[in-house]
């Protein structure tokens, strides 16, 4: 089938099909004479396997080794439940980072007029931070001290 057939029996875009196999996440597809991808049933399934990866938010190297894990039917279902519960728990770190942000913002929106006016706490925090880190920057700065040495020894 062709790469357009492919990308509709799979779900996954034309554009990305030719991303996956540019890093070797699919192998290359054969060409006919004219230069055109084709692809076998096979390769759709991988497609998929891969899109619901993606569903799921693994990175590329995790679907590739659950790609290679999905391959081995010798594989040990231990290893392809440490790199779930390895996804598991980044997720749960990013949900947690994710959380902290939401409180600040929806109490700032919540003290937000939101009206004509000008004066919007949300804009004066992020002034703020813009100016705390201004100051942090200056205070960090390593002063520059006039010291002259002789023979290794500061004076």
């Amino acid at each position: 089938m062709t790469i357009g057939d492919a990308a509709k029996a799979s779900g996954v875009p034309a554009k990305m099909i030719r991303y996956y196999e540019s890093i070797g996440l699919i192998p290359k597809a054969v060409r006919n004479d004219s230069g055109y991808r084709y692809y076998a049933i096979t390769d759709v399934h991988t497609l998929r396997f891969i899109r619901r990866g993606r569903d799921l938010g693994f990175s590329i190297d995790a679907i590739m080794r659950l790609l290679a894990l999905w391959r081995d039917h010798h594989r040990a279902s231990a290893d392809v439940k440490r790199i779930a519960l390895d996804h598991a728990a980044a997720l749960r770190s990013k949900i947690a980072d994710l959380e902290a942000m939401l409180g600040p913002i929806e109490y700032l929106a919540d003290h937000c007029q939101g009206d004509h006016r000008p004066d919007c706490p949300i804009m004066d925090d992020l002034a703020d931070h813009v100016a705390r880190s201004e100051h942090e920057a200056r205070e960090t700065r390593p002063r520059h001290t006039k010291t002259t040495q002789r023979r290794g020894v500061s004076t």
